[in-house]
């Protein structure tokens, strides 16, 4: 792993750390404060903004997509689906992601897909309803509330166009001025280019050991998943939201409720996990999780950047972590990743940050 930074909250402690370097070539370190692609803890900001207009009375929690984007709703599934099922994965919708970008098309069979893609798209600007199309005829991939539910990122996308098509705004806007701003996050926002801004580190993308060595796709237009997964945040700014989130501030008492009711999904990585409404229980706090000591958040990853936050339910201990390389396993006989030192170094660092 070229770098890794990360910041632990326990109560008005603050801890922050950083190792390794942010640049190969130059051997510039990586620092705490970064600015850092998050990936899909974007998640979390665009459910929270969802659950707002919920609480406002212009979303139905339990309503049909049909009846907000008739014209983006797959047909009949249209009215089955419901703005839950988007937000917890069991639209049986199917990701775009294998079809927007051809050397993936064989995912999840990961010996059969190759990372020429990510090239020919670094600059690709992508439109989001032909992303949409692109997840809603392919072949679905469970039935409208159907668990194990599989995450997708069409469900993300179909939330977006919600939330533009009820508040009048671009999801955007509308996520900053609701959720990013009114959590006081200073270092966080929605990227319209396809540049870092601030201090930031270069990001290493190795495609399970096919890149090698791994190449930088730290400037990269990030329409390919828009306000499902293309958030720029710090470490600081991350606890910061999620403490804020549990401690009912950005959303009420009875959304955080419908935020933390879990249902099996199988996630990116084929394992199942249980996934609530852009909130989930995270692996490692080994406790139900309605128990105040279980641990909340969500896991992030682009090309070349990956990030994880958790906060236990009370909200006094906090971890917010990221790191600049993405697939650094390499694939066994079977094409299925194999075990790396990294993970199991990164699995101690979540264990002795949450637990001491």
């Amino acid at each position: 792993m070229p770098g890794l930074f990360a910041e632990v909250r326990d109560g008005d402690q603050v801890w922050r750390g950083a190792a390794g370097v942010a640049d190969v070539a130059t051997g510039r370190p990586v620092t705490a404060d970064m600015r850092h692609r998050v990936g899909s803890i974007t998640k979390t900001f665009t459910a929270a903004a969802v659950l707002q207009q919920v609480e406002s009375g212009q979303i139905g929690l339990d309503a049909p997509i049909a009846r907000y984007l008739p014209k983006l709703g797959p047909g009949e599934r249209g009215d089955a689906i419901t703005v839950r099922m988007l937000l917890n994965h069991t639209s049986g919708l199917a990701e775009y992601l294998p079809y927007a970008y051809p050397s993936l098309k064989a995912f999840p069979d990961l010996a059969e897909t190759g990372p020429q893609s990510l090239d020919d798209h670094r600059h690709t600007r992508f439109d989001p309803v032909e992303l949409i199309e692109m997840g809603v005829t392919a072949p679905a991939v469970g039935a409208p509330g159907g668990t194990p539910g599989v995450y997708s990122n069409t469900n993300y996308l179909l939330l977006v166009q919600l939330l533009e098509q009820v508040t009048g705004a671009t999801a955007e806007e509308c996520i900053t001025r609701n959720v990013i701003e009114r959590a006081g996050l200073c270092d966080t926002e929605l990227p319209t280019g396809p540049h870092v801004d601030g201090p930031h580190s270069r990001l290493y993308e190795s495609w399970f050991g096919m890149i090698d060595p791994p190449r930088d796709y730290s400037v990269f237009d990030m329409s390919w998943v828009g306000p499902s997964a293309s958030l720029i945040s710090t470490v600081a700014d991350i606890n910061r939201f999620f403490g804020m989130l549990l401690a009912g501030d950005i959303v009420g008492p009875s959304s955080l409720a419908q935020m933390r009711r879990t249902v099996p999904v199988v996630s990116q990585e084929g394992r199942v996990i249980d996934y609530g409404l852009g909130l989930h229980p995270m692996e490692g706090s080994a406790r139900p999780a309605q128990d105040p000591g279980a641990f909340w958040g969500h896991g992030g990853s682009v090309w070349g950047g990956g990030a994880l936050a958790m906060t236990r339910a009370d909200g006094k201990r906090q971890l917010a972590l990221a790191v600049n390389m993405q697939r650094w396993n390499r694939l066994d006989a079977s094409g299925r990743p194999q075990p790396h030192p990294i993970d199991a170094a990164l699995a101690t660092l979540c264990r002795v940050a949450m637990h001491g």
